[in-house]
């Protein structure tokens, strides 16, 4: 027997003998596979599990379960590499931000998210990106803004409408503003050479892969627990 519907809008029965009331086809709650995967991208940037559930309006278990899914078939998971570079100054910085004469190119995994590469130069050339990807691992794919140019050993995505594809290599590039001093973009301390600029960011990046690496390792064995240090306890 019919009883109405609910509020999604399935009817509702009622059985005659027992007099339980069912829904003859249940719908399947469940958020869309673009906020899923927003979702862990979010988290995966450094956000915790119980800010992601803030910024989208759902339960932080849902984020972990998400995770922990994910992070079962790790090792199936696509190797996936971001590109991207920053410019800074030497010496001292110019009058105005569009003399920029400092390059940092920046390669990332996205997971784990480490620095698998980078290199500097006084020139915007693809070669240095080309150095950049034959002295890193193979990946399955390259996500980039441009580097047309490049040669690369799986498939090239080019990331040309917005930031979808380049959001990982994007903010470790503003880590790398964030956590040295050289490169803040307010700050008053220029590198004198590059041999200067490449030694500071060879320290830094040994030191926030190994972050990045540990915060990896854990998240899969507690997926529903904070990494209990910060990058700082790293360098």
């Amino acid at each position: 027997m019919k009883v109405g519907f609910n509020d999604s809008g399935t009817q509702r029965c009622k059985c005659n003998i027992c007099g339980i009331r069912y829904t003859l086809e249940p719908k399947r709650v469940a958020y869309p596979e673009e906020i899923r995967q927003a979702a862990i991208k979010t988290f995966y940037s450094g956000v915790s599990g119980r800010r992601v559930g803030h910024i989208f309006h759902m339960s932080k278990s849902n984020i972990y379960n998400w995770i922990k899914k994910l992070n079962n078939d790790v090792e199936n998971l696509p190797n996936l590499f971001e590109l991207d570079e920053l410019y800074w100054f030497i010496g001292k910085k110019p009058r105005t931000e569009t003399h920029e004469n400092a390059y940092i190119f920046t390669m990332v995994s996205r997971e784990p998210r480490q620095l698998v590469g980078f290199d500097v130069s006084m020139e915007k050339s693809s070669k240095y990106i080309q150095n950049i990807v034959d002295n890193a691992p193979d990946a399955n794919f390259y996500c980039t803004d441009g580097y047309l140019d490049v040669i690369y050993s799986g498939k090239h995505i080019r990331n040309v409408h917005n930031k979808s594809d380049t959001f990982t290599v994007e903010g470790v590039n503003a880590d790398l503003r964030h956590y040295i001093p050289l490169l803040a973009r307010r700050s008053r301390c220029f590198s004198r050479s590059l041999d200067t600029l490449k030694a500071v960011l060879s320290v830094f990046v040994e030191a926030y892969n190994r972050f990045h690496m540990a915060v990896f390792k854990f998240r899969i064995a507690n997926p529903n627990r904070e990494f209990p240090l910060g990058l700082l306890n790293f360098l």
